[in-house]
């Protein structure tokens, strides 16, 4: 696949991922502090949240369709957080190289934050600005996240990781297309696109896990139980974000789990869309834990499902009886 394959949309949404990686990665080395704000449930939100998903709304504007995103500017029109505001303008402006103001900058952020009209389309974009902003402000694994779902099917999905690694240089950009195969390429630079195909390990206990560094996310505990039961000796890859979707689809890894930490808990579908797509695109599989496939039916969360597994397809079934002997035993989920 070369960059004249991609269709006007799929253009967009691609420049579109990688001028907010920058302004991400700009955040990072030009303030001392990411500048954080703490949503309702505590979790951060920073600069870099805000700017990403004001500079995704900005450039699909033009494409007129619904668009879903974790963030709304509520907190940030806040008339105590005027500092911080005028940092995001000016991350905005940086990024999309032009002169913006703060009514436009907010409204782009707000354009992704009607999740009632959005959701109630049969095709609509879904939007994570900062996928793993704990690992953005460690300095660890976090992507940008766009998908586009059609049909309540992801059709689309493109994934920014600046701190993966390509060729020895950081920044690698993933891109999904329904029937069209999944490919990685330079985040920075336009570089030939490489197809990508996840591994053929096809005995389990050969097989390593990607999980997630926040136990509060999947649990650990219970990770460790069923690599037990399908013979994995191999220490898990930890990282934040959907880079473990990207990590598992260039055959890194064999296995992701996100294993429900609560009886009532379900998955935002921004969480996990473009990283299902690239996965099953490079020939793995993505289901939740008792192996029904994802249901973007529900708006913004998956509510007809409990937990993620993907897997490299040849191992799934195994993995999902495994998975639900540990959850049988387990009183929380």
């Amino acid at each position: 696949m070369t960059y004249s394959d991609w269709t006007k949309g799929e253009s967009v949404a691609i420049g579109a991922v990688r001028v907010a990686a920058t302004a991400c990665r700009a955040v990072r080395q030009r303030l001392v502090s990411p500048e954080t704000l703490e949503k309702r449930d505590r979790s951060p939100v920073t600069v870099a949240d805000f700017a990403s998903q004001a500079v995704v709304c900005a450039r699909l504007e033009n494409l007129d369709e619904p668009i879903v995103a974790e963030e709304d500017a509520a907190a940030l029109r806040a008339a105590d957080q005027s500092e911080i505001r005028q940092i995001v303008v000016e991350q905005v402006a940086a990024a999309t190289d032009r002169p913006v103001t703060e009514t436009q900058t907010l409204d782009w952020i707000d354009h992704g934050s009607n999740h009632a009209e959005a959701s109630s389309s049969s095709r609509f974009w879904t939007l994570d600005p900062i996928d793993g902003t704990k690992g953005f402000l460690r300095g660890g694994q976090y992507a940008i996240a766009l998908a586009l779902i059609d049909e309540y099917e992801v059709t689309f999905g493109v994934l920014g990781c600046p701190n993966l690694s390509l060729d020895g240089d950081d920044g690698v950009l993933f891109v999904a297309v329904r029937g069209r195969g999944a490919y990685r390429m330079s985040l920075w630079h336009d570089t030939t696109p490489q197809q990508i195909r996840v591994d053929n390990i096809d005995n389990t206990a050969a097989g390593r896990f990607c999980e997630s560094v926040e136990s509060g996310h999947s649990s650990h505990d219970d990770t460790a139980k069923i690599g037990q039961l399908l013979g994995i000796s191999r220490e898990p890859l930890r990282m934040d974000s959907q880079a473990k979707y990207a990590t598992l689809a260039q055959g890194d890894a064999s296995i992701y789990l996100r294993m429900p930490t609560s009886v009532g808990y379900r998955e935002k579908i921004w969480d996990h869309a473009a990283g299902k797509i690239i996965v099953e695109e490079a020939g793995g599989v993505v289901t939740d834990v008792s192996g029904a496939p994802l249901d973007f039916s529900c708006g913004t969360k998956l509510q007809n499902n409990r937990g993620i597994v993907a897997t490299n397809g040849k191992i799934h079934e195994p993995v999902i009886d495994a998975v639900q002997k540990v959850i049988g035993e387990s009183r929380h989920v």
